[in-house]
């Protein structure tokens, strides 16, 4: 059966605290400054839809942003107006139209605001024109069907209609124009100022009508630092499961945003409390092992976060911009423990290669989530090496340590990997042993620091034999084939062993290996 929107009846009711009050009002300020700065773009926009006869709201998202004083250049409105016709307006606004989104209600432009005498609005300070990316969208009255998240499109014909339909109570607000008047008829704003997440209809009906809006709870909690409330947490828990009618695409790009959030922790909890992890990502929640009696080994599930908290972190410290395959591995390093995980002699626990196991599970969990292949292989590569560090953390502050060649193979082994190696690597240190950590810092610091001189000295980022295969083959009086190969591996571990030999040392190494070949 069709469903039909049902208004919510745990709406907060009464006056709000003092502390909301004070968030309204501060809100309520920064919105009037973000309007006067859209204001030449919406006044262009309501002239043309009201001239024609037809209502205009700024709406959702972007009066959400408003009221937290970062609306950028994306503007988001509703109107009245059925698609042929947002299409003729806008197109006399604009040159740059599009129409993908028309048999859903939505068409955009970018729009150019007329600053005046110039005709053009520019950036303070500058001559630049500025504008807007504008997408314009029929009210919508859309019938969900319980087999399919995709809903059949229907136009509506009044703004509360439309509102209703949205996922949260902050993303159904609107202000209309030309007369900037607040319209929120759920209470939007108070949520925004009380820090809570709610949905406009009952979230059993929201959350069935679109079971993605799910994730988005996760990532509003995450990204907007809102709480959901109760009721919104157990319809999550209760309806998990209807998670698997959305696609795996969708999901990954739910996932994807969460992840490169400031703090994605909180959702990423929030996600594995309610079980929606489960649905599609069952590895993380697994993490959470059952501790021995006698708590020998740390939480897993704690560490994997920690370790994603502290690699966002040197993302930062390093100068690097949000890095999905970076913050994938951090999370996923260690889901091969819960595979591996043995209870030895004496109590205690140990993991043996969950380094390997874990690299196979994040290829083919990435896989099925429809990450791109480049994508799932620097992950995979990544929780493979994740260990490889310390077996020189163990040397440091003793007499013995790694050989130039173990240094070598550490960086060919890691590849275009080596920086986020690094960063995967500092990141794992977790414990609060303060002289461990010290240790292990510093010791990773001097290897860090060895790369460093070798590359200078050995281009180790293009490590190769020093003879190519054409050499190869002029030397030997060889043609192409396996012997060519086999001749080219010997010369790679000779230069990894020892460092460049140079073309005399080559040649002598490789004549002295093919004849030890043909006489073997």
């Amino acid at each position: 059966m069709p469903s039909s929107p049902t208004r919510r009846a745990d709406s907060p009711v009464g006056p709000p605290a003092a502390g909301v009050e004070r968030e309204r009002r501060e809100a309520q300020r920064k919105a009037v400054a973000e309007l006067v700065r859209v204001g030449p773009a919406l006044d262009r926009l309501s002239a043309a839809f009201t001239d024609a006869g037809h209502q205009l709201y700024l709406v959702g998202g972007s009066v959400r942003d408003a009221l937290r004083g970062e609306l950028g250049d994306d503007l988001d409105l509703t109107t009245s107006a059925r698609p042929d016709e947002i299409e003729r307006l806008l197109r006399g606004l604009s040159r740059a139209v599009w129409t993908i989104g028309k048999e859903y209600g939505t068409v955009g432009c970018r729009l150019a605001a007329d600053s005046g005498p110039g005709g053009t609005a520019g950036n303070a300070g500058t001559d630049e024109p500025r504008e807007w990316q504008v997408e314009v969208t029929t009210f919508r009255a859309d019938v969900y069907r319980a087999e399919s998240r995709k809903p059949v499109v229907q136009f509506g014909d009044t703004l509360d209609g439309d509102l209703i339909r949205r996922d949260f109570t902050v993303n159904a607000m609107a202000v209309s124009l030309p007369d900037r008047t607040f319209v929120d008829p759920y209470g939007g704003l108070d949520d925004l100022a009380a820090g809570r997440l709610r949905t406009p209809a009952t979230a059993e009906q929201s959350f069935s009508d679109d079971p993605l809006r799910m994730l988005r709870a996760a990532r509003f909690a995450t990204r907007l630092q809102l709480a959901p409330t109760p009721e919104v947490l157990a319809a999550m828990t209760a309806m998990a499961e209807r998670l698997s009618i959305v696609s795996a695409e969708r999901i990954r790009d739910e996932l994807t945003k969460l992840l490169l959030a400031d703090r994605p922790r909180v959702g990423l909890d929030l996600l594995v409390r309610t079980g929606l992890a489960d649905v599609f990502l069952p590895e993380l929640g697994a993490l959470r092992l059952e501790r021995d009696e006698h708590h020998r080994h740390k939480d897993v599930y704690a560490h994997s976060l920690t370790v994603l908290d502290q690699a966002i972190a040197l993302e930062r410290e390093r100068g690097h911009a949000p890095d999905l395959v970076n913050r994938l591995a951090a999370l996923l390093h260690d889901i091969g423990k819960p595979r591996t995980r043995r209870f030895e002699p004496g109590g205690k626990v140990s993991f043996h290669h969950h380094d390997v196991v874990g690299a196979k599970l994040a290829r083919k969990r990435l896989t099925a989530l429809r990450f791109p292949s480049d994508v799932v292989e620097a992950v995979s590569d990544l929780v493979a090496l994740h260990l490889r560090f310390h077996g020189y953390g163990d040397l440091a502050g003793s007499d013995a340590e790694w050989t130039d060649s173990a240094v070598r193979r550490y960086v060919r082994d890691a590849g275009d990997q080596l920086e986020r190696l690094h960063i995967l690597t500092r990141a794992d240190c977790t414990t609060r042993n303060q002289a461990k950590a010290t240790r292990l810092r510093r010791a990773y610091d001097e290897l860090e620091h060895r790369i460093d001189l070798l590359a200078e000295q050995e281009e180790l980022d293009a490590i190769r034999p020093d003879l190519d295969g054409n050499q190869i083959m002029a030397l030997l009086g060889i043609p192409p084939g396996r012997a060519v190969g086999e001749a080219y591996r010997h010369l790679l571990e000779q230069r990894l062993e020892h460092g460049p030999l140079g073309p005399e040392r080559a040649e002598a190494e490789l004549r002295a290996w093919w004849a030890a070949r043909q006489a073997g």
